[in-house]
């Protein structure tokens, strides 16, 4: 269930409310007059159920709410009513299921933004890998991995490519290579500088590593993880249930390929300079596009789902009923 606020002039409030009282999926709907100081105006607040938000969220659009007010989407976390029960009935396919667009394309603006926060999370997570992959140790792999915050910008591309954003798209694509970049060349100079105090030798890393020798050799097997991580990311953040994005920072070995290149260039490894960039290309390229086939499907999917008109009409009729009553 997803609760609207919208604060809108006074000359817009009977066409809104007119598309809102025509949707059955609309458990609640109230209007405060005279209550909006900016935009002056009233507001309105309604319930609907999430698997008709973008059909109603279009037909407000077309009624230019969101350039001559404000429209809130808020996800509801527990709410009790019979009204919303039957609202959630009426609804095409479940809720789990559904893609509100203007809720995921906010979330992807907003992972995709290229700031001070995204720069420390990226490079933290890149040093973290590199002494990871210096000391042979797993678990820093895998709290780097974590750390790393690189899905946002990727799921971010294959978003605009599928809805054709292009600032999107650009805001994306710099964030992801600057942020490799920067976290690259950071952690090269960490490398370099603890090269000279004799922290790190050059024997150590080209030591045998079995715990992180699979971060400069990529395969079939990369390929495959990076596709099935990213198509599972993407499913999660479309859904709106974030509990299966853990799994895909930890699964994809993007930040501790770029953290393996720094330490190439610090130690001059060509071999593990090249694998690693391989590595991190192919990745980086296997996510892209699972995430844009992965969006493809969900949003010819999200167009073919069937109603019920009878679920539908007796909706309708219920609702029709409380107005007259009203």
């Amino acid at each position: 269930m997803l609760h609207l606020r919208l604060a809108i002039p006074a000359e817009l409030t009977e066409d809104v409310l007119l598309v809102l009282t025509n949707e059955p999926t609309v458990s609640s709907l109230s209007v405060v007059r005279g209550a909006g100081l900016e935009p002056p105006g009233d507001l309105v607040y309604a319930d609907v159920a999430r698997e008709t938000a973008n059909a109603l969220i279009d037909q407000l659009r077309s009624l230019d709410v969101p350039h001559r007010g404000t429209m809130h989407i808020e996800q509801v976390p527990t709410w009790l009513s019979k009204a919303a029960l039957d609202a959630e009935d009426a609804a095409p396919g479940s809720s789990a299921d559904a893609v509100v667009w203007p809720e995921v394309g906010q979330r992807a603006y907003g992972d995709s933004e290229l700031n001070g926060t995204y720069l420390v999370f990226m490079v933290l997570a890149t040093m973290i890998a590199a002494i990871g992959i210096a000391l042979d140790s797993q678990i820093l792999l895998i709290g780097a991995m974590v750390l790393g915050p690189e899905f946002g910008p990727v799921a971010a591309i294959a978003l605009a490519l599928v809805l054709r954003r292009r600032t999107l798209f650009g805001y994306a694509l710099r964030t992801l290579l600057l942020g490799f970049a920067i976290a690259i060349a950071l952690t090269t100079v960490m490398a370099l500088v603890a090269r000279a105090a004799g922290w790190v030798q050059a024997a150590a890393v080209l030591a045998p590593r079995p715990g992180t020798d699979f971060i400069y050799h990529p395969d079939g097997w990369s390929l495959a993880v990076a596709v099935l991580a990213a198509v599972a990311g993407v499913v999660s953040l479309t859904s709106g249930r974030m509990g299966g994005m853990a799994g895909v920072f930890i699964s994809v070995t993007t930040v501790p390929a770029a953290a393996n290149v720094a330490l190439g260039l610090a130690f001059w490894l060509p071999e593990e300079l090249i694998g690693s960039t391989a590595q991190l290309l192919i990745n980086l390229s296997a996510m892209l596009l699972a995430g844009w086939l992965t969006l493809l499907v969900r949003q010819g999917a999200a167009g073919r789902l069937p109603g019920n008109p009878f679920q539908h009409d007796l909706v309708r009729r219920r609702r029709s009923d409380q107005l007259r009553k009203a």
